[in-house]
């Protein structure tokens, strides 16, 4: 299925390409994106009944590399999100991951790239159910930067909208429909003049950005919510965790309050595309004196360097992609 590790690019090619001549692995192969197509008679087309992972890739120019980060991690993910859809018969992680590494080798990107692998209900039918039903898998692969700003620190607002509950649509879950939810969100932020949304859960507590995990610092210790206020269980927060560690900073998981935000030290989102994204005020009020703080502005530091391969205390983090 896969074939032998492709050599690393001579010369950049991305940046001027059209991204359907993009290769993508589609119904067992790999074919450019353009022709990778399904019929809007998909049930994960009508109904959202698919789940997926992004997954970055970072290109460090001085090595000539480009390093998946995490890919392992968002592949176990992506599993468990299946499992919770009633999609099993997957390939396996190592199946999987080389799989990822070979579209990433086959489009021989020299910058950075998000990469996207789904699992979703393929039955043309029409039918609200998840039983009964087959399913497919695809791999994708894109260019792309900043997400939101990384560097001076983004406007915030807690929206109207709430956190769907584990109850309703589990968050710990990266389903396509359950989606819609923080694009309510974001867009009701940035509607009305803000970068991004802070959502609450349904009893009131701080649960995430709209497609982000959010950390908090007050006195010195370093503050997210827990797995059980809806939150998605994040790659990139569990790494933040890791860097918190190594340098030294305390970390509790504990239910934040919306007014903790107004009167804390520092605040910052993070997650595979927000990455680390200081927030320099929250509904008007600045976070500590509206700049980016000592703490975010070392873990952003640390974080930064070690995607791209440049930390050896997490090169387990990523994988060279070229050999």
């Amino acid at each position: 299925m896969v074939t032998e590790n492709a050599p690393a690019p001579a010369a950049t090619t991305t940046a001027k390409r059209d991204q359907h001549s993009f290769v993508c692995y589609f119904q067992g192969g790999y074919v450019p994106l353009g022709e990778a197509k399904i019929s809007i008679m998909t049930h994960a087309f009508m109904y959202g009944t698919g789940v997926f992972e992004g997954i970055r890739a970072y290109w460090n120019p001085d090595e000539k590399q480009l390093y998946a980060l995490r890919v392992r991690e968002h592949l176990v993910r992506l599993r468990n999100s299946s499992k919770i859809m009633l999609m099993s018969e997957l390939p396996s992680v190592d199946e999987f991951t080389d799989i990822v590494l070979e579209v990433l080798r086959r489009n021989h990107f020299e910058e950075d790239t998000y990469v996207r692998p789904s699992v979703y209900k393929d039955t043309e039918a029409i039918g609200v159910r998840l039983h009964g039903l087959t399913h497919d898998f695809y791999v994708l692969a894109v260019p792309m930067g900043d997400y939101i700003d990384t560097e001076k620190g983004i406007a915030t607002r807690t929206v109207s909208w709430r956190r769907t509950s584990d109850t309703s649509i589990p968050s710990r879950s990266k389903i396509t429909g359950s989606y819609v939810n923080p694009a309510f969100s974001k867009t009701e932020a940035m509607l009305d003049g803000y970068e991004e949304a802070i959502v609450l859960t349904a009893d009131g507590h701080v649960s995430e950005g709209s497609a982000e995990n959010l950390f908090m610092v007050r006195d010195g210790v370093l503050i997210t919510p827990p797995v059980s206020d809806d939150i998605l269980e994040g790659i990139t927060r569990a790494g933040i965790m890791e860097i918190a560690g190594h340098l030294g900073i305390p970390v509790k998981e504990r239910a934040i309050d919306r007014t903790e935000l107004y009167i804390a030290e520092e605040v910052f989102l993070c997650g595979t595309g927000a990455q680390v994204s200081p927030v320099a005020s929250v509904d008007h009020r600045p976070v500590g004196d509206g700049h980016v703080g000592p703490i975010a502005r070392k873990i952003g530091k640390t974080y930064f360097d070690a995607v791209r391969g440049r930390l050896p205390e997490f090169r387990h983090w990523v994988i060279p992609v070229y050999k």
